[in-house]
């Protein structure tokens, strides 16, 4: 049995025990929505506070080595598995992940967000700030994608 990139991402979070997991229905076409969201080095720093760079080597390869750099030049090398309506970014302490499908006239559209050491959940739920945070990241995708042509 298969299940979606959304359903996988969801399955994911709960495995993780994250708290910065949300999902929604966008009115906005698939191909729209995934273009933003598949465009780590141009989109990511506008989605993610505690980043100021996301570098992807270019190329069509579905797993890339990415360097993150916060806003004060911290650096940070993620995995990055990159594929049709499925992005997983991990680095040694963190998780990311977006996953997009077709729903209808629109898109269903989740992102994961989970500190990887168990030692670092405490620090995870503090900058989560519940509902709020997980929802503005969606709400700025939806807004990017629907400035897109």
């Amino acid at each position: 049995m298969s299940v979606d990139a959304v359903t996988r991402l969801r399955l994911m979070a709960a495995g993780l025990h994250t708290t910065l997991y949300a999902e929604e229905h966008l009115d906005l076409p698939y191909e729209k929505v995934w273009a933003v969201a598949s465009d780590l080095a141009g989109e990511l720093p506008h989605f993610v506070p505690l980043l100021r760079e996301f570098r992807v080597p270019p190329g069509d390869a579905d797993r890339k080595r990415a360097l993150a750099v916060g806003p004060l030049g911290s650096r940070s090398a993620f995995d990055v598995r990159l594929a049709p309506g499925w992005c997983l970014m991990q680095s040694r302490f963190v998780v990311g992940g977006m996953a997009a499908v077709p729903e209808g006239d629109g898109t269903r559209f989740a992102v994961l967000g989970a500190a990887r050491p168990a030692a670092l959940r405490p620090i995870q739920r503090a900058y989560a700030f519940g509902v709020r945070r997980r929802r503005a990241f969606i709400r700025k995708v939806a807004g990017r994608a629907a400035l897109r042509p």
